[in-house]
Order: C-alpha cells, then structure tokens, then sequence
C-alpha cells in the first residue's frame, strides 16, 4: 500500500489522535462528548509520557478553528484541556503546560472578547494548581503584558468592554497566585511587571464613578481591589519599594494628589493588607516622594501631605522604625519651606497678581502646613513613651527663640512674621504629641532641655504663644486626666464634687520641684501680667495653678503657691507698671479662683472660711475681682482699685494663722515671693527686662537705698547669723520695698550712675586679674625693653627667676 494511503487511513494513525478526534462531535453545538473525554482522560493518567503529544495536537487543531472562525469547536479545545489538566499533575505535565500556554496566548492575541475571556478563564484554573515541582525556565512577561492591556479595554460596548476589564484582572490575580509563592518566579515583583500590574488595577479601582462595589466579582473595581490587597499582602520586605513606587507614579501621571480622595483610599488599602512590620517602609515612601515634590503646587503637596498623614494614623504603634527622627525632620523641613514660600517668595510672586490671588496663594499654603501639624501630631502619637520624649526635645531644638540660633532649615529670613508663625506651628505640632503622654516622673517628661527653652517661649509678648506654652505644659503634667474636671475659670463651690483624681507625690517629683518649681512659678508670675492677656490667658493660667496642686504639691510647694498667689494680688494692687484694669482685674480673679480651689484641696477649714468670706464680700461690692464678671464683655471696670479695703483682699496673715498647724512653714508666708531673673528676660525682648534684673541686681548685692552705703560683704559668719538669728523678715521686707520703691521713683539718671559705678568696680577687678595671669613670665634668654628709641636686652638668671608651687618639682 502507498505510504500517502496509510497517512489517511483512521486505524493507522496514532492511538492519541484518535481519541483526541473522538471528543469533538460533528455539531460545536453539541459541546464535548462526555464519553470519549472520559476515554481520553484515562488514556493520559495511564500512559503521561504521551501528555506532551496531545498538547500539541490539541493546539494544532485549536490554532486552526481559531483561524478558520470555527469558535465552538476552540471552546471544546480549551474545555478538554482543562480537564485534563485537572487530572494529571504528574512531573510530565510540564511539556503539556507549554503547549496550554501556547493556546491561551493564542485566544489572548485574537480580536475577540469571548476568545479572550475563554482564554483567561483557562488560564485561571491553570494558576489554581499546585504542581508538585517548580518550574525553572517558565515565563510568564507575555500574560502579564496582555492581561494589563484587557484591564485597560476601551471597547464601544460598556457590557463587552467590562467582561473584558473583569478578564484582564483575573487574568493578573492568575499570575500573582502562580509565581508569588514559586522562589524561582520572583522575578514577577521586578519594576518591568509591577509598572504593569499596579496601574492595571488602579485604572480599574479609579473607574467607579457609576458601579456599586457591591456588585462582587462582576464589578472591576471591587475585583481589582482584591487583587490588589492580595497583592500586596504577599508582599515581602524587600518587595515594598517595588510595589508602592508604582502607586505613586500613578497617582502623579494622573494627577490625583488634587484632589486626593483616590490617593487617601489607595494608601488606607495598602496600610491595612501590608503586613505591620513593613509600615515604616510605606511611610518612607511617601516622604522620599514628598522631597522629590518639595517644589510643587501647595495643593499637590497638601494632598501627599495628608496621605502620609493617613499612612502614619494606620500605622501600628511601635512598627514606625528607626528613622523617627528622620521623618519629623523631614517634616518639619517642608514646614518651614512652606512658610518661606508663603512670606518670602509670595510677595515677589504675587507682585503683578490681584490682591485676592495673593490670599489664594496663602491660603493654600496654610493647607500645607495644618496638614503637617496633624501629621506630627499623629506621628508622635503613635510613638511609644519613650520615644516620643525624643521626638518632644527634637521639635522643642526646631522652635526658634530670639537670640538663639534657628535650626530649622538654612532658608531665605523669612522676618519676625515668619518666626511667629513657625513658632505657633511647632508649638501646635507639640500639642498633639504631647496629648496622651503618661509620663512616670515629671523629669522624665520635662527635662531642663526641654523646660528652659519652652519656658523660654512663654515670655513673648504674644498671647497665642504663652496659651500654646501653657497647653504643653497641662498635657505633660496632667498625668490622671483632671484637665477636662478644671476648664473655664470660675469659683468652684464644691472641688469634692469634681472627684479629682491624685496619687501621693513620689520622692522624684518632689526632687523635681526643688529644682524646677521656682522656674515655674516665674513664668506663671511673668505671664499673669501681659498686656495682651484674654479670657484665655487667665483660663490657662488657672488650670496651670490647679495642675501643679493636684499633681507636685506637697506642703513645701503649697507654701510656695500660696506665696505666689498673694504675689499676684500684691502686684495687681500696687500697679507699678501702669497695667490695663481688666489686666489688673483679671489677675484678682485669678488668685480668688485658685486660692478657693487650693483651700478645698489641703482642706484646711480655716483656710476655706477667709477665702469664702472675701469672696462674698467681692460678690456683694466688688463683682468685677470674681471670674464669673470680669471676663463678661458688659463687665464695668473701676478706674483704680482700692488699696484700703483690706476685707476685698486675701491676708497673709489670716492665711498664715489658718495654716500654723503640723505640716505647714507658715513663717514662710511672710517672705514675700520675688521671681528670679535670668537669660530669658534678655532672649525674649521682654520690655520690662530692664527693671526687672536691675531690681534683681540690687537685692542680690544687699544694697541699701542710700547710694553712699556699701555692699554688705557676705562671707560664711553673715550666712551663719542671718540663719541663727530670727526675726529678720522685717527687717528684709522692708529692704526689698525700699530697693523697689528706688528702683520705681529715682530718676534714670541716679539709677544709671549706681549701676555704672559697681560696672566700674567690677572691670577694675577684673583688669587686675587679667594683668597678673597675662603678664609673660621672666625668661632667661631676656627681655627686650626700648628706651629712648634703642633695643635694650635684659637678661634674668634662671636661679632667680620665681616660678609657682605647682611648677616646682
């Protein structure tokens, strides 16, 4: 018989040929034919080696109906072939799986929706079995190229191109559940994949304007969210840059920052499917890009401001990572830029623009920057203890104080304006990280590098600064949550009734306010008397007073306290400095309200009775010294305050006789309380420094009026008398008024000449000790001296020379 016979005889051809022949029925419509697939199965399970053959002869057979548009039968094809990779999953299944691929690249190239979705149908049960070995040479480019283009379908008919889009991400969830696991195929995390994957299923997610997320699998979006959770929560370490750098360009190329609604949903999507350890990394992300923006419109870099804000809200407490200096430090850099940008370059940018682009202009810029605060502030939130402690002292060295170095950033001068308002923003930003902060000891929350520079702060001559001072201070001391029992400033009936909450105060603390407490009760002094004080001011100022009651006060610094008090109440009374009647007022309300808190709290009944009886005898001739009237806007001021009524005013003396009893130094009642001066007067540009330190200088020297009377000479027996001898403090009273009233009376003039006279005694003093160590010493090789023009040399023996003690040996 002629070989060209024997090719077209059936019992001739290969027994795999026939059955593969056997399963297509005469009419596609019919579909498979159940019987003979059966048979085909069975012959494939017991003879694998062949699987290989039968691949490719179905992909010989399925690649001609694809060309000859006979589409039923590829259906059966592709149907046959899932079947069979369903059944074998021997190590021979690999040759098979070639020619699978080859057919699904081959419906995935054709022109047709339904060929595409059959393809990536099979595809997707192909990516749902477990081989039993890894494949080493298997790629998977081209898929990932054709799926991406599916997702971005713009077929005409909505219905075709949503089943297109829906393939094209199921296709890519087939790859990543395919190769994510396999070692060998992580080359699918490198940028030529992921600039391809991420997008894909951002398109998708963005395009939800008119489906409902609730439509399952058969809305793209909700399916390419899946994916994309999925996605990255098989993320590892070292794949995060990979995965969310895409994101972000992205979001740029599409310009989604403006506004950023999409973007605040992406990164809520990727903080909460990343596993916890990796969210530092994110948060690093979105700063690199914040950097690399750092000259973008301010609504751009408000909108990446307020993802990381978002990032930093999800992120786990204490997975932020190493680099939590790194981060405030950027932050604070794109804070002051912002203000540079506003102040500094605004002006010359707005110069040839209207006026109210130029408040467009500022007030996208204050966007940028309340969007930093609130990122600082739930950064440092989410910080442990004692973390958070470092952040508080990084911001606080940030804070720029005149006469100090600013360390923010090496800008354009951006004026006074421009420090006020980096001042407020920082103090704001520490706001937010101080609240919640639990500290154990109070020096652990305010240490001398953290207190002197804010206390520092609370000194300007602005009113907005010293409230911002103040509510640092209530966040860090208050340590039980009383703040909220305390608002408002008004006599309080009954302090019981407010069930305040107080642990005894520890040895630490108590070494805290030896140290610091004076530093306190300065500013608090200081700070009561500013012209510029509101209802604010006074309101603060009393929760500070009630703060440091409940929380540091033993009998020492109740003493301490009540010393102050009557120092306020004398300062508002005598008026030296020519204060504003509601200033003076305001001070008056301010001692009535915290000395009838302050009585309630050591519950001394005496205590409690003269300040009940001054009160109502205020309330009944003197309303507007009560806290409840002065700060009503219809409140009437009188034009001076009467010194003589002596029952409108609280008593040291009463006050002292209340408090003689165990526990109490009443004796130091009568020493009245005087505020230390130090640098701070000078860095503030405080316009009272100058009386101040010179009323300072004076006590200290122990002058007497008299400008003819020298300093007493204070030596170890003067120290020794003054401590055994008693009933000094008259004597010391009255020289602390005498020196005050010099100061306040004499003539610029006189107290110009005094201070000048002790300058001079001091630099004579000091000329002494600088000619005696600067003096060269004798030297044997000589001296040169010149007389009458000529050099002359005097040599000195060296067993004359004399030499100091500790030179000799």
């Amino acid at each position: 018989m002629p070989a060209g016979v024997c090719g077209c005889c059936g019992r001739c051809r290969p027994r795999y040929k026939r059955l593969v022949d056997n399963i297509f029925p005469e009419d596609p419509k019919d579909g498979l034919v159940k019987s003979d697939m059966e048979k085909l199965t069975f012959f494939a399970v017991s003879a694998p080696e062949k699987l290989d053959r039968i691949g490719e002869y179905l992909a010989e057979r399925l690649s001609r109906d694809v060309v000859r548009h006979r589409y039923g039968y590829v259906v059966i094809a592709m149907e046959a072939l899932d079947q069979l990779l369903m059944a074998c999953h021997s190590q021979s299944i690999k040759p098979f799986v070639e020619s699978f691929l080859h057919m699904v690249a081959k419906l995935l190239e054709s022109k047709e929706p339904d060929l595409q979705v059959l393809g990536t149908n099979s595809f997707v049960k192909f990516a749902n079995i477990e081989e039993d070995t890894p494949s080493y040479h298997r790629r998977y480019d081209f898929f990932v190229s054709q799926f991406s283009a599916m997702c971005h379908s713009t077929h005409e008919d909505p219905e075709t191109r949503t089943r297109i889009r829906i393939a094209g991400i199921k296709g890519l969830q087939g790859v990543v559940r395919k190769t994510v696991n396999d070692e060998l195929q992580a080359i699918i995390w490198e940028p030529q994949h992921m600039d391809k994957l991420i997008p894909s299923m951002l398109f998708n997610m963005q395009d939800n304007d008119d489906t409902d997320r609730a439509g399952g699998e058969e809305n793209p979006a909700a399916l390419a969210e899946s994916c994309f959770r999925e996605l990255l929560g098989r993320a590892a370490y070292g794949n995060m840059n990979n995965a969310v750098r895409p994101v972000l360009v992205h979001l740029d190329n599409h310009r989604l920052w403006d506004p950023n609604e999409f973007a605040v949903s992406c990164f809520r999507i990727i903080m909460y499917s990343i596993q916890a350890q990796h969210s530092h990394h994110v948060i690093q992300q979105v700063l690199n890009h914040l950097d690399t923006h750092s000259k973008n419109t301010p609504r751009v870099r408000a909108g990446i401001v307020q993802v990381l804000l978002e990032t930093v809200a999800i992120a786990a407490k204490g997975s932020i990572g190493p680099t939590v200096l790194e981060v405030f430090n950027t932050l604070l850099k794109h804070l002051r830029m912002s203000v540079d940008f506003e102040l500094g370059e605004g002006s010359r940018r707005n110069s040839g623009t209207s006026l109210s682009s130029g408040r467009g202009k500022e007030n996208e810029e204050r966007i940028v920057q309340n969007a930093i605060i609130q990122t600082i502030g739930f950064f440092g939130g989410n910080l442990p203890d004692y973390q958070r402690a470092e952040v508080m002292m990084f911001i606080m060295g940030k804070v720029p104080v005149y006469g100090t170095p600013c360390h923010t950033l090496d800008t354009v001068k951006i004026g006074h304006q421009g420090t006020k308002r980096i001042q407020t923003m920082l103090l704001s930003s520490l706001i937010m990280v101080t609240s919640g902060f639990k500290c154990k000891t109070m020096s652990a929350g305010l240490p001398a590098a953290f207190l002197e520079p804010l206390c520092s702060i609370s000194l300007m001559e602005d009113s907005e600064l010293r409230q911002l001072v103040l509510e640092i201070l209530h966040n860090i001391i208050d340590r039980h949550d009383n703040r909220a029992k305390l608002r408002g400033i008004r006599i309080i009936p009954n302090v019981a009734a407010l069930k305040i909450k107080r642990e005894k105060i520890s040895k630490q603390d108590v070494v805290f306010m030896k140290k610091h407490g004076q530093q306190l009760y300065r500013h608090i002094y200081l700070g009561s008397k500013e012209e510029d004080n509101v209802q604010k001011n006074f309101e603060l100022l009393f929760t500070a007073l009630a703060l440091l009651t409940i929380e540091l006060a033993n009998e020492e610094v109740v003493i301490d306290l009540i010393r102050l008090s009557l120092a306020l109440q004398d300062m508002a009374l005598a008026n030296e400095e020519n204060m504003p009647m509601f200033i003076c007022c305001g001070i008056m309300a301010l001692v009535a309200a915290y000395l009838n808190f302050l009585s309630q709290m050591i519950a001394n009944p005496a205590f409690c009775q003269h300040v009940s009886k001054v009160i109502e005898l205020r309330n009944m001739d003197a309303p507007y010294l009560l806290p409840e009237h002065v700060f009503r806007e219809k409140c009437v001021l009188p034009e001076s305050l009467d010194r003589e009524d002596s029952g409108m005013y609280f008593q040291t003396t009463d006050i002292a006789d209340a408090l003689s009893g165990p526990g109490y130094n009443a004796e130091r009642l009568g020493v009245a309380y005087v505020p230390q001066v130090t640098d701070e007067d000078r860095l503030t540009r405080r316009k009272s420094f100058v009386d101040t330190i010179s009323l300072q200088v004076d006590i200290l020297s122990n002058s007497l009026p008299d400008q003819s009377t020298l300093a007493e000479e204070i030596t170890f027996e003067t120290l020794k008398k003054a401590i055994d001898t008693t009933g000094l403090e008259e004597q010391e009273r009255e020289k602390r008024r005498q020196v005050m009233e010099k100061f306040q009376k004499a003539p610029f003039e006189e107290i110009a000449a005094h201070c000048e006279s002790k300058a001079n005694m001091l630099h004579d003093r000091l000329a002494q000790i600088f000619e005696l160590t600067i003096r060269p010493p004798p030297s044997p090789s000589g001296t040169v001296t010149v007389t009458s023009g000529h050099t002359q040399y005097q040599s000195v023996p060296v067993y004359e020379m004399k030499f100091p003690d500790l030179c000799v040996y």
